[in-house]
């Protein structure tokens, strides 16, 4: 990824990896989302539709990548800025990964899964940081979204469930430099941070076991 692309030829580099690995886009199969990847550009923080806009220096960049192989569905995503970068940009993406990692550290069968937003809410607190609150993790496996829905990355009092030994699903925070909400926009799909602000998201597919979490979507052992 480099300034003067468009996100169209880098969504066609993911098509390309993804039909390499004899893989095929879930967001495409499952609803007949218009590209392979998911490709949000600075105000947009999910869904970004890939097209002809230029990558420029400075952006915040996040791609999505969900895909499904002989009936199995993973998804993962990370956000990268594009050089030169801001302190305070490059921040966020640091604390965004490790955001996430404070999620994952809570996955273990028989816990509540409230946890993960508990301890996600109090890191993205210290660090002042807000998350946005109606962005949420899922299970998956069989289909790319399916039960438990709608779990929750940030503090949700009403979250009452508990991990199940084998339980598979993704923990994505969203984290921001002060948006809460995402919002539509023109089209279907894409979903812009409420109020305008910096926003990253990283993402893992992880099964909770008695002894802790398994990441599914580590990239030859790398986050």
């Amino acid at each position: 990824m480099e300034p003067g692309m468009t996100t169209l030829e880098l969504d066609q580099i993911g098509r390309k990896v993804l039909e390499d690995s004899g893989a095929r886009s879930a967001p495409e199969f499952c609803y007949q989302f218009p590209g392979a990847t998911c490709i949000s550009v600075n105000e947009e923080i999910a869904h970004g539709i890939p097209s002809a806009r230029v990558i420029c220096g400075g952006d915040l960049i996040n791609i999505d990548v969900s895909a499904e192989k002989d009936g199995f569905f993973a998804d993962t995503g990370a956000s990268f800025a594009v050089p030169p970068v801001k302190p305070k940009i490059d921040r966020l993406c640091r604390d965004g990964k490790r955001a996430l990692w404070v999620g994952l550290n809570q996955v273990k069968a028989g816990e509540p899964l409230s946890k993960i937003g508990s301890a996600v809410g109090a890191f993205a607190q210290k660090n002042r940081y807000t998350l946005v609150a109606n962005l949420a993790s899922h299970g998956v496996g069989r289909s790319l979204h399916e039960e438990p829905a709608e779990l929750s990355t940030w503090p949700d009092p009403s979250e009452k469930r508990i991990m199940a030994d084998g339980l598979v699903f993704t923990v994505e925070p969203f984290l921001s430099l002060g948006a809460t909400w995402a919002e539509g926009g023109d089209d279907a799909w894409t979903l812009y941070a409420d109020p305008k602000a910096p926003t990253v998201q990283y993402e893992h597919t992880v099964v909770a076991t008695r002894n802790g979490p398994v990441i599914l979507t580590l990239p030859d052992g790398r986050a």
